[in-house]
């Protein structure tokens, strides 16, 4: 059986209050769950990935009134969605937080991005850093969920494969002047894990950065299913969840591992 995804490449402009951008976001998911049983949003689209203090102050509980719209939206139209990741507010912390949402509006899992961004200040001046490897059972079969700057650290990925991920799922602000290092990556972690790479960037600039596009569906060969451009955008693609495993019998590489 196909599994039909839908990456909602988001813009996220500075000059955009985020009531307004929710409100597109629920919009464009809406739409595009017509047409998918997986709907996929950035990281950090309310703010902007780059508007790391924005995100800050505008941090809620996974319970709260931003993740019950799309709890709402999953109900309504009985679709998978990924709400991208969100900035989450918890016990006097602050998250970046991966929410997947059921059909039935359950809260199917919550991710905190392990891997925080940021040399001289960036994410880790706001946020705090999550413990956990998270893998979650979606219509991609076994799903490893990951965030942005996961994506350069295979070792997460690997963790993924050992919880039993055929396939992984990410949420992205990857900038536009490192965006040939992205298209590579995900090739890389599908190819050398053998698993379904689904991976939703943003657009937009915040505070002075360009966010890059190009989401993509990579196969469990490393070949590019779909890849979208660099403007606002609804990548939709067909996934065959059993290629992953059928894959992994006919090359059996991750049994040699040593």
């Amino acid at each position: 059986m196909t599994v039909d995804v839908a990456l909602v490449q988001l813009a996220s402009e500075e000059t955009e209050p985020p009531q307004e951008r929710v409100r597109r976001a629920v919009a464009l998911t809406w739409d595009a769950a017509a047409s998918a049983d997986l709907v996929v949003l950035p990281e950090l689209w309310l703010a902007g990935a780059f508007d790391v203090h924005g995100s800050g102050r505008l941090a809620q509980p996974v319970n709260g009134e931003l993740i019950e719209t799309f709890r709402s939206v999953a109900r309504d139209t009985a679709t998978w969605i990924h709400a991208g990741s969100v900035p989450e507010q918890d016990g006097g912390f602050t998250f970046n937080t991966s929410v997947v949402v059921a059909p039935d509006g359950t809260v199917a899992a919550t991710y905190r991005k392990r891997h925080l961004f940021g040399f001289d200040g960036g994410e880790p001046e706001v946020m705090t850093a999550g413990d956990d490897l998270v893998c979650v059972d979606t219509p991609l079969g076994p799903t490893g969920l990951a965030t942005c700057y996961d994506l350069r650290f295979p070792e997460h990925f690997r963790g993924l494969v050992d919880h039993g991920a055929t396939a992984f799922l990410l949420a992205s602000g990857w900038p536009d002047r490192r965006i040939e290092h992205w298209r590579v990556l995900l090739r890389a972690r599908a190819i050398e894990d053998q698993s379904w790479v689904v991976a939703c960037n943003g657009v937009g600039t915040q505070c002075g950065t360009t966010l890059g596009g190009r989401s993509a569906v990579v196969d469990p060969l490393g070949d590019v299913v779909a890849e979208a451009g660099t403007d606002e955008t609804v990548l939709v693609a067909t996934v065959e969840p059993t290629a992953a495993a059928d894959w992994r019998a006919a090359f059996p590489a991750l049994d040699d591992r040593r």
